[in-house]
């Protein structure tokens, strides 16, 4: 019987059609199977693709936070009468850049609500002392701080196994606390020709002439706000320390070794005081009762509202025209901040041999006024932060109004 238009094609008895091909039939599902897997590896590119994006915009990030260590001020100005001073505690645990930045930490926490701006550290051992710097920097950065000046030299040791530096922070606080201005007392040094041996004598008799040009100075006991001792040996740090305290109990008080191997014994105490009644603006004095020298004056007495106080500049060489040049140097920066060599009132020299401390003796007559000598202390040091740097010198001066 035939079939009608349209209709399936008949059915012979015993006669099925064949069985799909599987081909035919996996065929929609493996291409549904490779859109899917194109799918996830777009999908997975995009994830790679931003996480990349991401990591490099996060490295980015890192590497513009990682920024050079910004160089302190070559000198900073700040009130005379607001004025203080602190000494970090001694350390020995870690190495040099702990114990830095546990100093800081301690002068910071001293300092309270005062600004630091002025630092002087003294460091010990054979650490780098470039490291000080690059630690002052990032400490002070870290807390949205201005930078301090600072001076940094090597010493023969510290009053403490494994201490590795000492610092000397000069802040300014909040109130006023020296109401009638600062005296700078040079170093009062005493020497004998045992340069290890105990020191405690020689401290008594820099102490001596210390009392002379305070007292001579109308000053007491009370209001000297640091003393720090630069002496040839440590050997009876004890009992030396506890002859500056009877003295001065209220200062804070610094012992360092200059050398590791000095050639004389050696005492030398300088002192930073408040003074009792103001002077006419500076005062360069050699009380009664101490040896008058033409190289510089014992005491400077400051009432001037400001004070300059600058970072130590180095000779970088051992010829005098490299000394001139660090001379110049910190005329530059003083001239920056309105001051002068006619107006320093205090020096600090670190030569670090005698042929270069008789240098220095002779140059710095050409930028100071021999007719008005500062204040001034110069020790044989150990070191400066430079290999080829012959001495270092900072200054405290009056800034021009």
């Amino acid at each position: 019987m035939a079939a009608s238009a349209g209709n399936s094609v008949a059915r012979l008895p015993g006669h099925y059609p064949s069985a799909p091909n599987a081909t035919i039939l996996l065929r929609p599902l493996f291409i549904r199977l490779m859109r899917s897997l194109a799918l996830a590896a777009a999908l997975l590119l995009c994830v790679a693709e931003a996480s990349f994006a991401k990591k490099k915009k996060t490295e980015e990030e890192l590497t513009q936070k990682l920024e050079i260590p910004k160089d302190p001020p070559s000198a900073v100005t700040a009130e005379t009468n607001r004025l203080a001073f602190y000494v970090s505690p001694l350390s020995g645990k870690g190495l040099l850049s702990q114990q830095v930045r546990d100093a800081l930490k301690a002068l910071v926490k001293n300092s309270g609500a005062a600004s630091i701006v002025k630092l002087r550290a003294f460091v010990a051992g054979s650490g780098d002392l470039r490291r000080v710097q690059a630690i002052v920097s990032e400490t002070f950065t870290e807390r949205k701080a201005a930078l301090p000046a600072l001076s940094v030299v090597q010493v023969g040791g510290l009053p403490l196994e494994a201490a590795q530096v000492v610092i000397e922070s000069i802040a300014v606080a909040k109130k006023i606390v020296n109401p009638h201005g600062l005296l700078f007392v040079s170093g009062q040094a005493s020497t004998n020709d045992y340069p290890l041996g105990p020191v405690t004598s020689l401290v008594q008799s820099s102490l001596a002439d210390l009392e002379r040009a305070v007292a001579g100075s109308g000053i007491h006991a009370k209001d000297v706000l640091r003393v720090t001792c630069f002496v040839s040996s440590l050997q009876d740090f004890t009992e030396a320390r506890s002859k500056v305290l009877a003295h001065y109990p209220a200062a804070a008080l610094n012992f360092v070794q200059t050398q590791r191997a000095p050639m004389r014994g050696v005492a030398e105490c300088e002192a930073v005081a408040r003074l009792s009644k103001a002077v006419d603006g500076v005062a360069l004095l050699n009380p009664n009762g101490l040896k008058t020298s033409p190289n510089y004056s014992h005491t400077a007495a400051v009432s001037a509202p400001k004070v300059t106080l600058s970072g130590t500049q180095s000779a970088y060489g051992f010829s005098d025209g490299d000394a001139r040049l660090a001379f110049q140097r910190l005329g530059r920066a003083l001239e920056a901040v309105g001051a002068s060599y006619s107006d320093v009132v205090m020096s600090s020299i670190y030569p670090l041999s005698a042929s270069i401390r008789d240098q220095v003796s002779k140059i710095r007559f050409e930028f100071y006024d021999p007719k008005r000598p500062p204040a001034s202390t110069m020790l044989l040091f150990e070191g400066l932060p430079s290999m080829d740097a012959g001495f270092a010198v900072d200054v405290v001066a009056i800034p021009k109004l």
